[in-house]
């Protein structure tokens, strides 16, 4: 990860300079600013492709300057086409080529890439910025406006909190020119319905999650993966430990009292060869990391929280023991394919409908998890499944085809892989466990026992009632958003609402976001 910023205006430069600082994680190695007539850029750096001094940002190119923190997904190929134009490089940065793209086809370049970013260009001749973001938003970009209406864009929100009124994302698949947001990829819209045959489709399947897992292999800083022992991180790993045919370095975190997820991850990993790492937790552990992964996660809501407290301990080890860089995670896998509440909508239209709705929100829930757990800990994440053209096939499928209709969830991806042998039968088959129950059963447990503490029945209804957006419903999410409000005053619409199973069908009106509430929930958490 880097961390990038850039502000309309010259002035408040003390809080510009202050509020970059606390995303210094995001980029340890090195820290650039650049001031032009009336704005400002600024670029924190972790180093991964062209890791030498010469692919530090700011770029340049004429009259336009570029930060931007994303990967660019074969980025070779479109050099060496620059290169043929007479264009010349400084460095193996993949970042380097986009300002001459821009110069050749400036905003239809941002449809054209292949990557995952965040970026802000400033043009030094018409004094106007112009920002944008991937179309999942797996890169982090926040905007707000100061006191003199002066736009202000940040990596984080905790960047810009003291200088913008209100902090919003920067919404997936857009860029801003002139003062507007305008979409150049909705990666939700389908243009013609897949109803080919199963085998071609799961065929397809295989072949664009392989594509996706591959191009991310490639780095100049070393890479790790998180298994958690569930299918998605399970065939993120087998397929990476196939592809570089050498051990891969794993790594899984459990409680140490009731751990459900290090026995299945230790299996695939036996399966594999990896060179597997176990972190072991404590209630100590969990209750004390608590208010700083809040910090961290600039978030209130309650799955998000619960599911970050082991990803940010398990990533803070991976800091800590290894030199590891580059993380490969199994997210966004459950927006495409269903969750365990999905096996109860009522109709494939209704399925269709949450799965558009859950990707174009998977910025500001598992998509925010993974990148704030992994950057703060001055890692870079990459989510195969998040590959765009993987994701627009798979939008596409006959959402009737996707339902559960085969007593078994998630079954295209399961069938794509069936022949494979690349995974325990018995792991490509086991049912879906949320992360933070995998993690043990406890760690939700504790953080119940720990709110429900906290506060009386009578304080719990008065505090609720401070907050009209998104508010309160039990102790544990008041918890919760007191934490977040002690960072983030006034902010909670950085965040739609709760994430929770769609209260509309039956068996899904619960109070709880884990899967555990569910009648179907079976054998998941053993």
């Amino acid at each position: 990860m880097c961390s990038i910023i850039g502000y309309m205006s010259l002035n408040n430069y003390d809080e510009f300079k202050k509020g970059f600082e606390k995303t210094t994680s995001r980029g340890p190695d090195m820290y650039r600013e650049a001031s032009f007539s009336n704005a400002r850029l600024a670029f924190e750096r972790l180093a991964i492709m062209g890791v030498d001094e010469s692919g530090m940002q700011p770029f340049n190119h004429y009259n336009y300057h570029l930060v931007c923190n994303g990967e660019i997904y074969g980025y070779k190929k479109i050099k060496d086409e620059l290169i043929n134009k007479g264009y010349k490089f400084n460095s193996e940065s993949d970042c380097e080529i986009l300002l001459p793209l821009y110069e050749l086809y400036k905003e239809d370049m941002f449809k054209m890439l292949d990557a995952e970013f965040a970026l802000i260009i400033y043009n030094e001749f018409t004094k106007e910025i112009i920002a944008a973001r991937d179309p999942i938003g797996i890169r982090p970009l926040y905007y707000g406006y100061d006191n003199d209406n002066n736009i202000i864009f940040a990596s984080e929100p905790k960047c810009i909190t003291s200088i913008a009124k209100k902090v919003l994302p920067f919404p997936p698949g857009h860029y801003y020119k002139n003062g507007k947001f305008i979409c150049y990829n909705d990666i939700t819209k389908v243009d013609t319905i897949i109803d080919d045959s199963l085998d071609n489709i799961t065929k397809n399947i295989h072949d664009k999650l392989v594509e996706g897992v591959n191009k991310r292999l490639v780095s100049d800083s070393k890479v790790g993966f998180l298994l958690s022992g569930g299918l998605d991180s399970s065939l993120v790993c087998a397929i990476a430990a196939k592809k570089l045919n050498k051990k891969i370095e794993t790594f899984s975190i459990g409680m140490n009292t009731d751990a459900i997820d290090l026995k299945y991850a230790k299996e695939v990993s036996d399966f594999i060869s990896s060179n597997h790492h176990e972190i072991i937790i404590t209630k100590d552990d969990v209750l004390n990391a608590l208010e700083h992964v809040i910090e961290i996660l600039g978030t209130y809501d309650i799955t998000t929280i619960r599911a970050s407290i082991g990803m940010y301990l398990l990533c803070k080890a991976i800091h800590e023991q290894s030199d590891i860089k580059v993380i490969l995670t199994g997210e966004i896998s459950d927006e495409l394919f269903g969750y365990k509440y999905t096996d109860f909508a009522p109709n494939a239209l209704e399925f269709q409908n949450e799965s558009i709705k859950r990707v174009k929100e998977l910025h500001m829930y598992d998509v925010l998890r993974a990148d704030r757990c992994i950057s703060s800990n001055s890692l870079e994440a990459r989510v195969p499944f998040g590959d765009l053209d993987f994701v627009k096939y798979v939008m596409s499928i006959n959402p009737e085809l996707k339902m559960n209709n085969y007593n078994m969830g998630k079954y295209l991806l399961r069938k794509a892989f069936e022949t494979d042998n690349i995974l325990p039968y018995s792991i490509l088959m086991r049912e879906k466990a949320a992360f933070s129950d995998a993690v043990g059963h406890s760690m939700v447990d504790y953080l119940k026992e720990y709110a429900n503490n906290k506060y009386t029945d009578s304080e719990y209804e008065e505090l609720r009632k401070k907050y009209s957006h998104s508010t309160p419903f039990t102790k544990e999410s008041l918890l919760y958003r007191e934490i977040f409000e002690k960072y983030y005053p006034n902010q909670s619409e950085m965040i739609v609402d709760f994430w929770m199973p769609n209260k509309n069908w039956e068996n899904c009106n619960v109070n709880d976001p884990s899967a555990r509430v569910l009648k179907n929930y079976g054998n998941s958490g053993k």
